[in-house]
């Protein structure tokens, strides 16, 4: 009787753990690969809404850029350069989109007088990289870029940057974990840690309501991918960041949810605006509020000195 019991909590055992590792294999899959739009699709949806203007990408004066990331693969960047001035702006994109989303804020900085830098993150586009990681590697990525950036344009040249989504988490854990080299931030619907994120995802989207599940997840995202979504947590290192922060969300966002930005800015020191619009969905404070967009951006350059 004792072996029997045995051997059946053996076979239990067994089949549990079978299972944990599919789920913990699939989970991870998930996040390390999702699924990127197509280039296509982008360029289409940005040329109906009248955010991205073909005949000016055609004729601004631009250079393409490959930058060798410390993490083994190359990516691609444009240096556009509307305008006669070393004053330039970095823009990081969100998950899942390219350069070509990153375009109508190339515009906006234009019109205030900057030129501007975009490119792909790892795995999106056309730069390298196996993996998606929301900003664990891609921080990595960023330096590298700021560093071939502030090559071109100068030690003194004025340096912004800004992102957007994970873009704008990639931005602040660039800035908060490394020695920084841009003159100010603009940061737009950050999430402020990864893990809450994930959670709130799970909570809304999937039955899945235990944090156990992430538990479970990160024992495989470390084996796989060699980090655990603890270290990809922006409100850990923003209060390192000592150059002025432009915090901007959507009080409709209910994906990366308006609180985070807010926690965000009230942990960052020293000079710092935080903007909620009262309408826009997530990363579409831009599309639904293009001239309070860039009323409040052209004020934050002024007040701290980066205007014209």
């Amino acid at each position: 009787m004792k072996r029997r019991v045995l051997y059946i909590t053996g076979i239990l055992s067994g089949i549990s753990t079978a299972l944990l590792t599919i789920f913990g294999f699939l989970l991870t899959s998930k996040m390390m690969f999702l699924k990127t739009k197509k280039f296509e699709l982008i360029m289409r949806r940005e040329i109906l809404s009248k955010r991205f203007d073909e005949q000016w990408y055609e004729t601004v004066h631009k250079d393409d850029m490959w930058i060798d990331s410390p993490n083994g693969y190359r990516l691609k960047a444009v240096f556009l350069k509307p305008l006669q001035t070393t004053r330039t702006v970095i823009i990081c994109h969100g998950v899942t989109e390219n350069k070509i989303s990153s375009m109508k804020y190339a515009r906006l900085f234009e019109r205030l007088g900057f030129n501007s830098v975009v490119y792909d993150h790892r795995r999106h586009g056309d730069s390298g990289g196996k993996t998606t990681s929301f900003g664990y590697y891609e921080k990595i990525d960023l330096q590298a870029i700021v560093q071939a950036v502030r090559k071109r344009i100068g030690k003194r040249a004025l340096l912004g940057i800004h992102g957007e989504s994970m873009g704008a988490a990639t931005t602040i854990l660039y800035a908060g974990t490394y020695e920084d080299e841009a003159d100010f931030l603009v940061v737009d619907c950050p999430f402020s840690d990864f893990t809450e994120q994930l959670l709130h995802v799970l909570r809304t989207e999937t039955p899945l309501r235990s944090a156990m599940i992430l538990r479970i997840g990160n024992l495989f995202l470390k084996m796989r991918d060699g980090y655990s979504t603890n270290l990809v947590s922006p409100r850990e290192v923003v209060k390192n960041i000592t150059i002025p922060m432009l915090f901007i969300h959507s009080m409709e966002d209910d994906f990366i949810l308006p609180y985070m930005s807010k926690e965000l800015y009230e942990a960052k020191v020293g000079d710092k605006m935080l903007k909620l619009f009262p309408k826009g969905a997530h990363a579409k404070s831009f599309n639904d509020n293009p001239q309070q967009y860039e009323q409040i951006v052209q004020h934050f350059l002024a007040r701290f000195g980066f205007s014209q």
